[in-house]
């Protein structure tokens, strides 16, 4: 029983001690529980802007937000008229390189077509030479065979000319016509319409549709 008494005795006391230690450390525990809750609150409390903040700052925002969208709109504006001036330009330059392909054709073509028309103005005076020799009046039998032979040649040059595309303007007895005809005088003769050339002085000539040479004529009054 004393045995017994002693071990109750004992566990009592390390009860009592027990309590004693845990009652000190709770103690010790509270006060460190008490400054990390006010800690909390105080970051909490500062962490928290006021409303006029908020207030500002989502205006700030909004001005910001429309200077941003104003901004877009002035650069948009800017590259839209870039934009036309480069299109604008874009179409002239088409254009003309249009009007250039165009142009190098039609020059193309023309000189296919009028190829002969140097060497023809050239050749001009050489038929004016036979002619003028085809006027003179040959009566020896030597002047007139020379005279035949150099027709000969001519009719043959003159076909040749033809053939090319060379004719010969008509003048006399056509009416003046300042586009194939250049008029030297005026003369008057009553049985001839006014303006109407009697008279050829130099022959005229055009190759195709291109006059190389109007007719040197006289026209009555």
């Amino acid at each position: 029983m004393i045995e017994v008494k002693k071990q109750r005795g004992a566990v009592m006391f390390e009860e009592k001690e027990w309590n004693e230690v845990k009652k000190t450390t709770q103690e010790e525990i509270n006060p460190l529980n008490e400054e990390k809750e006010e800690s909390e609150e105080s970051v909490t409390i500062e962490d928290q802007p006021d409303a006029e903040e908020k207030n500002e700052t989502s205006s700030n925002s909004e001005e910001s937000t429309e200077k941003k969208m104003q901004n877009e709109g002035n650069q948009l504006e800017e590259l839209q008229k870039k934009y036309d001036a480069l299109n604008e330009r874009y179409v002239r330059l088409h254009a003309d390189l249009e009007n250039f392909k165009r142009r190098s054709r039609q020059d193309q073509a023309a000189a296919v077509k009028y190829r002969a028309q140097d060497l023809l103005v050239e050749l001009l005076p050489v038929m004016d030479n036979f002619e003028r020799a085809l006027q003179v009046q040959a009566t020896a039998k030597e002047a007139i065979a020379i005279r035949q032979g150099v027709e000969m040649v001519y009719r043959q040059f003159e076909a040749a000319l033809k053939n090319e595309g060379l004719q010969v303007i008509e003048a006399v007895g056509k009416p003046f016509d300042p586009f194939v005809h250049q008029a030297i005088m005026q003369v008057k003769e009553d049985n001839v319409d006014s303006g109407v050339v009697v008279e050829e002085l130099q022959k005229g000539y055009q190759y195709k549709d291109r006059v190389l040479r109007p007719s040197m004529v006289k026209v009555n009054e």
